[in-house]
């Protein structure tokens, strides 16, 4: 693909926002590829607790990366990602994982080994990337920059309804917790903070059910692009 033809949309937002699921239909509307660098983080930290490894500890982190290749692969359509080639695509998606993931997004080492695969994918594809600093740090000249949100309560709504279809074990409170703990880790952190991008869309999805708010993220990305 010609690179001057290549377009990039990058989604930003808290955890729970629903980037992962919208990011994936919009992606799945418009024909280009989905990158969930949020599930890349988790596999990391994911390894890190596997090893007995706490997910805080800068250093040790660190040491393990060169034990951890990370992969997204496509498989009937959908995107799954592969740590040292067993597939974790459920794994990633557990609570501890999520704060993990957290945790280890703050770590500078871990930052740059996933700097260049997300960088890479965007430059040979047309991709929909999600997580907390694309729009900023990883695809700063992307075409279209949306920064989705939700109240903090909504998220947690949506989590603990997600969890409870999968037949888990959850407590609202404890998740809405969870969210609140995750906000604050992310937007204090040193290392690329999360924030909203100057040029970067605000779209609160709050109230919204997901065909609403995805049909709002693709109207929106379709005005950008000229579709």
């Amino acid at each position: 693909m010609n690179k001057e033809q290549v377009k990039n949309i990058a989604i930003d937002g808290p955890a729970g926002a629903g980037k992962s699921t919208i990011a994936r239909a919009v992606s799945k509307e418009l024909g280009f590829i989905y990158v969930d660098t949020g599930a890349l983080y988790r596999s990391i930290g994911v390894y890190a607790l596997r090893q007995g490894v706490e997910t805080t500890d800068g250093e040790k982190v660190a040491a393990l990366l060169p034990q951890i290749k990370v992969e997204l692969r496509f498989v009937d359509g959908l995107q799954h990602v592969f740590l040292n080639g067993e597939d974790v695509s459920e794994a990633v998606r557990q609570p501890e994982a999520s704060m993990a993931a957290s945790h280890v997004s703050a770590i500078p080492q871990v930052r740059a080994f996933l700097f260049d695969l997300q960088r890479e994918m965007a430059a040979q594809n047309n991709v929909v990337m999600d997580g907390r600093d694309i729009g900023t740090v990883v695809l700063p000249q992307a075409d279209v920059k949306i920064f989705l949100t939700a109240s903090p309560e909504e998220r947690a709504r949506r989590r603990f309804n997600e969890m409870k279809d999968k037949g888990m074990q959850v407590e609202y409170e404890s998740l809405l917790e969870e969210i609140k703990q995750r906000d604050y880790n992310d937007s204090h952190r040193e290392i690329a903070p999360l924030k909203q991008a100057p040029d970067a869309v605000l779209v609160d999805t709050t109230g919204d059910s997901l065909n609403e708010a995805v049909a709002k993220v693709t109207k929106l990305v379709r005005e950008k692009l000229g579709l």
